[in-house]
């Protein structure tokens, strides 16, 4: 077996390998820190025992590994079916990024609307530092390449220009929207008192509550930025693709989050 596999190994295979190794580690960057890795780790093991049990002609076990085999593209679909919107959002956000070039040459007025995300995303970072001297909790996702509809329906719709002293009044504790996150879309606050999806990720530490696995949750269903302030600690942090961001300076945090809403 070793013998043919190393007669037909030329130029062709070491691309095909490269290719191959270069794929797995973007798959592995894409679910790392989540429950995926685990599950991916799992039928990868499975894998290389089906190619051991059948170079060992052990037919009933490679049999019963084959079937098992034979539904892992559906089972992909099922077990990975976050990792795969967010592969797909990745590529399609990629190609819409190019064709805004086009635009933004034909077109002067797409640096006025970067000018005025700018200044949106200044007032909210200053309404975040304010609560965090006040140990009061922030939650405000900044839609990306989709507008989170479905999680923007579960709260009240606002369609209300951005303000730090109206993400304060939404976030007060006596204000009734407080508990719920603020989805922001196309520079404006779109719907306050959202409901977002908690993460699943073990690795998350015991000392984060529901406001941080929330901002982790809808960072692992799509590509959103979060900003969220810790009532307990005042930390102010980015969450992004399912990970923490810490900052403790304002105009790096402003400039961070331009740069990524741009």
């Amino acid at each position: 077996m070793f013998e043919t596999l190393f007669a037909n190994f030329n130029w062709r295979s070491v691309i095909d390998i490269s290719l191959v190794l270069v794929l797995l580690y973007q798959l592995y960057k894409l679910v790392r820190g989540s429950l995926a890795v685990n599950i991916l780790l799992g039928l990868v093991a499975i894998y290389v025992l089906y190619l051991v049990v059948d170079a060992l002609e052990l037919r009933l076990l490679a049999r019963i590994l084959g079937q098992f085999i034979g539904v892992g593209v559906i089972s992909l679909i099922i077990l990975f079916q976050p990792e795969i919107r967010r592969f797909l959002l990745m590529i399609g956000k990629n190609a819409a990024f190019k064709n805004r070039g086009w635009i933004r040459r034909l077109f002067s007025g797409q640096v006025q609307s970067t000018e005025q995300d700018f200044n949106y995303v200044q007032e909210a970072v200053n309404a975040a530092w304010r609560m965090a001297h006040e140990r009061t909790g922030m939650l405000v996702v900044f839609a990306r390449t989709s507008e989170l509809q479905f999680f923007a329906n579960t709260g009240e719709t606002l369609d209300a220009k951005i303000s730090s002293r109206l993400l304060e009044s939404l976030f007060n504790k006596y204000s009734p929207l407080h508990d719920g996150a603020v989805i922001v879309a196309n520079g404006k606050c779109k719907a306050a008192g959202c409901v977002l999806p908690i993460s699943e990720n073990p690795d998350i530490p015991d000392d984060l509550g529901l406001r941080h696995r929330s901002a982790l949750g809808i960072s692992e269903h799509s590509d959103a930025v979060v900003l969220v302030v810790s009532e307990e600690t005042g930390r102010i942090s980015l969450a992004i693709n399912g990970r923490l961001h810490p900052y403790t300076d304002r105009k790096k945090l402003i400039t961070k989050l331009g740069q990524l809403l741009a």
